[in-house]
């Protein structure tokens, strides 16, 4: 454990009190962190919000210290928040996230909880060889699916792709570009056989990180789009799909 001063999260150890959190859940948009903060846990108190990056210190029902934090948008903003609190002394990370589901038979609203990724992330390379294998770890995902059946919530394992880009490297072509470069054109269908469940963007650097660094780190995320009928998100099912992922995740971590 460490003391010192982190320049991004913009907090110490010394903030973390008597019992420093070994667990965080890790949202990529700084609302879903408060969110969680402040609708599931205890004694919740602001670490930072410096650069977006928003942190709460919170216990759970259990009383068990937990940390709600922001990864920002994407692999790199994620690895510098996940490698800052690796250095604060957190053990297990479980990423709440939202996606958007590439198979017929997953629809909007129900809930991909991945297996492992294919990771076609530029700052994965930095951690890993590219061959390196992007896999959650086998305990905190059986937990997430355990939880998942208790609490009666759709859910569907299996392998997801990481992607650096929102648009591009998720095959949209409503957007500002609408030119593709070749190597991209038809690789939603190529995945969809390959059996991969969704597009995201910071799964795949997570998991390289957590077999590197030596930490548990697992996904779930809440559907918010089906690519074989449309490239835009479903706004109304939101809600339900994120506050689905949120409660799996609230039951693995008070129960670990």
């Amino acid at each position: 454990m460490t003391n010192k001063y982190l320049y991004h999260l913009d907090f110490s150890q010394e903030d973390l009190g008597f019992l420093p959190p070994t667990i965080a859940l890790l949202s990529g948009d700084p609302q879903r962190a408060s969110f969680i903060a402040h609708n599931y846990l205890n004694n919740v108190k602001t670490l930072s919000e410096n650069r977006g990056l928003h942190s709460y210190l919170g216990y759970l029902p259990n009383g068990k210290p937990i940390l709600s934090a922001t990864s920002g948008m994407g692999a790199p903003s994620l690895s510098i928040v996940v490698n800052e609190l690796v250095q604060l002394g957190v053990k297990k990370i479980i990423r709440i996230g939202t996606c958007g589901s590439i198979q017929p038979h997953i629809p909007v609203g129900s809930i991909v909880i991945s297996s492992g990724a294919l990771c076609r992330q530029g700052a994965a390379n930095d951690i890993a060889p590219v061959e390196y294998p992007a896999v959650a770890d086998p305990f905190l995902t059986v937990a997430l699916v355990n939880a998942a059946k208790e609490l009666n919530i759709e859910h569907y394992l299996g392998i997801t792709a990481s992607v650096d880009t929102f648009y591009e490297g998720q095959e949209r072509t409503d957007s500002a570009n609408p030119n593709l470069m070749q190597k991209l054109i038809g690789i939603t269908e190529e995945y969809r056989k390959l059996n991969i469940l969704n597009y995201e963007m910071e799964a795949g650097t997570l998991l390289k990180m957590a077999s590197v660094y030596g930490f548990a780190a697992a996904v779930v995320c809440g559907v918010v789009a089906q690519r074989n009928i449309s490239e835009n998100v479903i706004l109304n099912s939101k809600d339900m799909a994120v506050n689905n992922a949120i409660l799996i995740a609230i039951n693995v971590a008070t129960n670990l």
